[in-house]
């Protein structure tokens, strides 16, 4: 058996998955300790399940995205190594930076020693501001990493109680200035992530849970639950991917939709194309700065069930923020659950209170009830269906959309417009008109969050760059160079091993026995020529465990395959 867990805003989600079925599903009020609210759902899904028949537990978490966007964290400085190029002035990352000489160029030679004053300098600046997380990241460390340990030896001896983080381990693919956000933001969130780890790993001992603990990133992926080989950041929008894989396991394989995830505090966005979720080229945005977190093409709206309305004037708003939960059900304030209940859309909360809710709001402009709620319906869809157009602008620009285009043979948009979440039933049917699709609520579609993550497989990358002149390979994912043994080393050599690196990575993240092959991302060739003569190649090879999930939902032979 199999459980998942979805810790939304408002909502904690959990469902146990037997043989291919959903067993039991429940839903409980989200506190502000995110382990409380997990731990609530997880017991009361394991009501008559003993702990043994549990193979697996998967969590999905707003804890990162909570941190991040509320920015509770303790600052973190940065130590920057990076070489010749763009003018330091344009490294303006909203925090103490320090720039020291010294550089390793593209093909991971040092070109430029450190300055051993410099570093002792940056670091009594940033004792001397009170800081005690730095991150150190170098323009080409992935290349080769000896000027980030250099300075991380130095950081150790001079200030042995700070916690630092290093830019080749966080985040391993070139493009500098996503690599340091990455790297800021993993050293800012480590100890509450790793406070997490600990409190849900002791917990689910005390219950007998032995199976493995992943939790669900923002690829649609999975990594083992652990707070030394895990990225926090890798968590961030965890959520918006539940609901796609939710999504993905519960409408019949190879469908193209667009999923529209209606909650009480946001409405997340996402595409799936041919049976599969539309990843971003790019990285994850935060703070309008791109992060090297790979992440599904998908989108958090600020409005949801439980949104506070307001009589501004003449106007009733949704504004985009949620007080607690509907007047209806006990809450400070109206909100669109109200309208949905008073219109009949939905029965949840009490029918007197709802309309009791929307008389606040339309006594002073003298309109019915039932037409303050009809307004605010309206609204709430107006929000949602301008927001998909905006995205579907984005969508539209990702290199798997334009594939698929291609594979159509003709320009078209999805029709299946699939509405999930608490709020759904009474959304999506108009806001499925507004964008000419077909509306389609699937079973368990309140849950279908923690089906996604209950579904959900890992998803491991590794990028490898053999450079034969030079006579050595990087593994960006690792920081790690090695020496090329042999002698003619072919790009037959450099994908086995890219593929090799990738099974080691499975092994370094207890995730051996469940990765047994691996995707070509992208292959490239390049000649080193010297005096008209070819002298090496350079190979650079992507692979990937291929993304996915274990199966569709309500398949006669068990899960599917996906």
């Amino acid at each position: 058996m199999y459980i998942g867990i979805d810790v939304g805003g408002t909502s904690t989600n959990a469902v146990l998955l037997d043989n291919g079925l959903v067993r039991d599903s429940v839903t409980v009020p989200s506190s502000a300790d995110i382990i409380t609210s997990l731990l609530e759902a997880l017991d009361k899904i394991m009501t008559n399940v003993t702990a043994e028949s549990i193979e697996r537990v998967v969590l999905s978490t707003t804890l990162i995205t909570n941190l991040i966007a509320e920015k509770k964290y303790t600052p973190v400085g940065l130590i920057l190594i990076p070489g010749p190029g763009l003018s330091h002035e344009y490294y303006q990352f909203h925090t103490d930076t320090l720039i020291i000489s010294g550089a390793i160029d593209y093909r991971g030679r040092e070109i430029m020693p450190l300055n051993d004053d410099e570093i002792e300098k940056a670091i009594n600046i940033l004792s001397t501001k009170g800081y005690k997380k730095v991150a150190v990241v170098g323009k080409f460390s992935v290349r080769n990493n000896k000027h980030e340990q250099e300075i991380v030896s130095k950081v150790k001896c001079l200030q042995p109680d700070w916690h630092v983080e290093i830019g080749h381990q966080v985040a391993g693919q070139l493009n500098f200035p996503r690599r340091v956000v990455s790297t800021m933001l993993a050293c800012a969130t480590r100890d509450k992530y790793s406070f997490f780890v600990e409190s849900v790993q002791a917990a689910l001992t005390m219950r007998g849970i032995e199976g493995p603990v992943l939790i669900l990133k923002a690829d649609g992926g999975t990594m083992l639950l652990n707070k030394v080989t895990g990225v926090p950041i890798e968590t961030i929008f965890s959520g918006p991917a539940a609901s796609t894989l939710g999504v993905q396991a519960l409408i019949p394989p190879g469908e193209t939709a667009v999923v529209v995830d209606i909650g009480g505090t946001t409405t997340d966005l996402a595409l799936i194309l041919s049976g599969q979720p539309l990843l971003s080229s790019k990285g994850a945005p935060v703070y309008e700065q791109l992060t090297q977190v790979r992440a599904l093409a998908v989108k958090s709206v600020a409005v949801g069930g439980d949104s506070l309305v307001e009589r501004v004037g003449q106007e009733i708003l949704v504004c985009p923020k949620r007080l607690g939960p509907p007047f209806c059900m006990g809450g400070p304030m109206p909100t669109p659950t109200d309208a949905l209940r008073v219109l009949g859309l939905t029965g949840v909360g009490n029918a007197k209170q709802a309309v009791e809710a929307m008389e606040i709001l339309g006594q002073p402009l003298g309109i019915s009830h039932s037409e303050v709620a009809q307004r605010i319906i309206n609204s709430v869809i107006n929000v949602i269906v301008q927001e998909i157009e905006n995205m579907f602008t984005q969508w539209e620009q990702e290199p798997a959309y334009r594939v698929w285009e291609v594979l159509q043979k003709r320009k078209e948009r999805p029709n299946m417009v699939v509405g999930v979440g608490g709020g759904a039933a009474g959304f999506i049917t108009q806001i499925a008109a507004k964008v000419g699709g077909s509306p389609v609520i699937p079973p368990y579609a309140p849950v279908a969050n923690a089906i996604g993550a209950a579904v959900a497989i890992p998803t491991l990358q590794v990028n490898l760059r053999a450079d034969t002149e030079r006579g050595y390979y990087t593994i960006e994912q690792e920081g790690y160079q090695g020496k090329i043994e042999k002698t003619r080393f072919t790009e037959e050599d450099a994908l086995l091993l890219a593929d090799e690196w990738l099974k080691k990575r499975a092994e370094k993240y207890g995730l051996g026995n469940t990765v047994s092959n691996s995707e070509i991302n992208h292959r490239d060739v390049f000649n080193m020529v010297r005096n008209w003569t070819t002298t090496g190649r350079i190979y650079d090879i992507s692979v990937q465990t291929p993304r996915g999930i274990i199966g569709h939902i309500g398949a006669k032979d068990g899960f599917s395959n996906a």
